[in-house]
């Protein structure tokens, strides 16, 4: 049972965030909390942020059953991932597995554990979340072009099979200033380097994509079972 005021859930639309201490969970739980709804978070450290209205500590990567919530969810987001680059010479099947657990069967354990709380909602939302590499070749990204493909594959299906009750889509961002996209943004060169690949010529920010989520949340009514390139044009224009 969550330990937080029962008005709450009456008077507020609330949604649970797996990986909302991460660059985009946090973006958009505070996003959505400025928009006056109650964010539960989960994660693997304990989060205290502002307006957070209760969280739970948890390791996707562990088969540890998940938190029990009893009420109402309006939406879920399935945050945690992972960025594994290594040429295809190099990688091992662990290599893949590790990158399908946290990516595929965390997302898949999440949905299960609380979709019986969606189906109290009047009009939930669930997003999830892959990357450009699912759409377009690129070299060192056979795990996780792998993994994301099979989060693409898992939303269009729930789409179809929750709805109309429930929306299912997914975000597919290019390079964003992330904590875990970090290694790949440690020096200018880098960074430049980085931008430049994209036609808009910048790095995505975690605002970019939570803003993107939160209207998916909020005010997507008729949008479901599709996969949305956020990504500054990659892949989609050339300039």
């Amino acid at each position: 049972m969550i330990p937080f005021q029962q008005l709450t859930m009456e008077t507020k639309k609330t949604f649970l965030i797996a990986g909302a201490r991460g660059g985009i969970g946090s973006a958009l739980a505070k996003k959505l909390i400025d928009a006056g709804c109650a964010v539960i978070a989960i994660d693997r450290q304990a989060n205290n942020s502002e307006g957070i209205s209760a969280g739970f500590t948890y390791d996707f990567a562990s088969d540890d059953p998940l938190p029990q919530i009893a009420d109402r969810l309006d939406g879920l987001v399935y945050c945690p991932g992972s960025i594994n680059l290594k040429p295809f010479g190099t990688l091992k099947p662990q290599d893949l597995l590790d990158d399908f657990n946290v990516n595929v069967l965390g997302a898949f354990k999440f949905l299960k554990a609380y979709q019986n709380n969606l189906r109290e909602s009047d009009g939930a939302s669930v997003v999830l979340f892959s990357s450009v590499a699912a759409q377009i070749g690129m070299p060192y990204h056979t795990s996780i072009g792998i993994s994301k493909a099979g989060i693409e594959g898992m939303t269009k299906a729930l789409a179809a099979e929750f709805a109309p009750k429930i929306r299912v889509n997914c975000i597919a961002p290019s390079l964003t200033e992330t904590p875990l996209a970090a290694p790949l943004l440690n020096t200018e060169n880098k960074r430049t380097a980085n931008a430049d690949r994209h036609p808009m010529k910048r790095i995505g920010t975690p605002q970019d994509i939570a803003a993107l989520a939160a209207f998916l949340l909020l005010d997507a009514g008729w949008i479901t079972g599709q996969i949305i390139g956020i990504n500054g044009g990659l892949g989609t224009i050339f300039k």
